[in-house]
């Protein structure tokens, strides 16, 4: 189905762009994370890239036109497709929109009773910009701010970063295009609230912005909560058994919050050592100035401080409690996607079990060597990615009118973070040695569970591993992720009877399950691909030659 492109807000203060380039023309294929064109805005001249795949169908703004945000820049579907419903309706609609709006701000003058609905630059004391919730994506309806780095009172240059924002898609850094005080934040950390909601305030220093910000609303922000009126028991009254606590806010679980939902203090050497290793923050006690969290703390931070950092809360005996957690953006994100995977694509499951021995022995042998580590995921993940070279339906998209064989292999690694999952992608993993690949999963692993994964970094996959082995999990069954046409689910190794050349032994073996999507991937076709798998899982030396 066609996906209309708008033009893209891609500043806080953007109100029209103006194309300086295509870089894609109509009929081109575009893969999402390709780059459709450079747009120049107030500010800057930047890249837009494609969130959509499929074919180039139109183009609505030429280069070297100027369009308003959210005016229609292109249209992506599938090659052929008829889009002149689309045509037809977006240049029915923006004049009666332009009307309408005329319209609404002529009865808002006449209104005695009338609030102001959003701030203007004719109320704007001189000086003062007002920064909103940007739109880091196009796909982006509302945004939670993860961090501040700047707070009120701090000076603020062009080009500091104000704030991490957690979009649909992954948390990141926004920068300001402005230079001032930072005068209002409008958001707290873990609030969300919608695109275009009062986000700061900017301008000199002592400048009065209470009235701005006490006028600006925009309809729909989730940005101010309200919060039921606190009941006092009285003394002879006994205490309910029922009681609902406000969980921590969405921040608390991030590298930067505590569990309280406070502010982590942190060196960037620390925080960068954190990240590399996979170290959340929020659960390291610094021991700096301050509380500030610095190298050492990192160095002699062990799983036991974790553990009980997110231990369970104390609640008495016969008294009910609960927690109320809002779903943050990724949640939100992964239930769309999930249930949309799991109810559109006819999954199947293939089970098989391995036999671990030479993979173990190969592991102790390969480690043996100075400064190489190399886990069983690294095994399999490199396993599939030569299996799936010789089994490219396997490795192959679904769309409604074709399927797309891919001869390149990226693989997901499912990652496990406190938000729910993120899946980081080891790009032509065929072509990496069994040290790359585990270099790349634990760089990534660190990354996402400290919520710094780039889009980049979990996009174009053709293939997925999810791993639950490490957490002795013998075997299950996973939910492909689209457009994968297959997911495999890797178990625990076990120590267990087997049989070997007719006598009853100790032996080591895992079990796999294949989820298949039926439209691309036939019954034989996933088992073929396991037959493979299963020759190099059980000679792992084969993957080397």
């Amino acid at each position: 189905m066609a996906e209309v492109i708008n033009m893209p807000r891609l500043s806080d203060t953007m109100e029209e762009g103006t194309v300086a380039s295509w870089l894609k023309k109509v009929g081109d294929k575009v893969e999402e994370g390709d780059i459709l064109a450079e747009i120049e805005t107030d500010k800057a001249t930047m890249e837009f890239e494609s969130f959509n795949e499929g074919t180039l169908l139109h183009i609505g703004i030429q280069e070297g036109e100027t369009a308003k945000v959210d005016s229609l820049l292109a249209i992506i579907g599938e090659e052929g497709e008829d889009i002149s419903g689309l045509l037809e309706g977006g240049s029915a609609q923006e004049k009666p929109t332009e009307n309408k709006a005329k319209e609404e701000d002529k009865v808002e003058e006449e209104s005695d009773n009338s609030t102001a609905t959003e701030s203007t630059s004719e109320s704007l004391p001189e000086g003062v910009v007002v920064v909103t919730m940007p739109r880091l994506s196009d796909t982006m309806e509302e945004g939670t701010v993860a961090t501040w780095l700047k707070k009120v009172g701090d000076t603020v240059e062009e080009g500091d970063i104000l704030a991490e924002i957690e979009t649909d898609k992954a948390t990141m850094e926004f920068e300001s295009f402005q230079s001032g005080t930072l005068l209002h934040i409008g958001l707290e950390e873990g609030d969300s609230a919608k695109v275009d909601s009062l986000l700061a305030i900017i301008g000199p220093e002592g400048t009065d912005v209470s009235s701005v910000a006490k006028n600006f609303s925009v309809e729909g922000s989730s940005a101010k909560k309200e919060e039921a009126p606190k009941k006092e028991t009285p003394k002879n009254e006994a205490p309910k058994t029922e009681t609902k606590k406000e969980a921590p806010k969405a921040s608390a679980s991030t590298s930067n919050s505590t569990p309280d939902g406070g502010r982590v203090f942190v060196s960037p050497l620390a925080k960068k050592m954190a990240e590399e290793k996979g170290i959340q923050l929020n659960h390291v006690k610094g021991t700096g100035e301050n509380g500030r969290i610095v190298k050492r703390d990192i160095e002699n931070f062990t799983s036991t401080q974790a553990s009980s950092a997110s231990a369970a809360k104390f609640v008495p005996t016969g008294q009910e409690d609960f927690d109320e957690v809002p779903n943050s953006n990724m949640r939100k994100a992964i239930a769309k996607n999930l249930a949309k995977s799991k109810f559109t694509a006819p999954h199947y499951y293939l089970n098989v079990e391995f036999d671990m021995e030479n993979a173990i022995a190969f592991r102790k042998q390969y480690n043996s060597v100075p400064d190489t580590k190399i886990s069983y995921n690294d095994i399999v993940v490199k396993a599939c990615a030569l299996a799936l070279k010789q089994h490219p339906q396997v490795n192959s998209q679904w769309f409604d009118d074709r399927m797309k064989l891919n001869n390149h292999v990226h693989i997901g690694v499912a990652v496990a973070v406190p938000d729910g999952l993120l899946v980081p992608v080891v790009k032509f993993a065929n072509e990496q040695t069994l040290p790359q690949i585990g270099a790349a999963v634990r760089e990534y692993a660190g990354k996402a569970r400290n919520k710094k994964l780039a889009l980049d970094e979990m996009e174009g996959s053709t293939f997925t591993v999810s791993n639950l082995g490490m957490f002795g999990i013998d075997s299950f069954t996973s939910i492909i992720n689209q457009p994968n046409s297959a997911i495999l689910s890797v178990g625990n190794i076990v120590e267990k009877p087997v049989v070997k050349n007719g006598q009853i032994v100790v032996g080591n073996t895992m079990k796999l399950c294949l989820a298949c999507d039926h439209r691309t991937v036939d019954g034989a076709t996933g088992a073929q691909f396991l037959q493979t798998l299963k020759g190099y899982i059980e000679n792992p030396v084969t993957m080397l030659v």
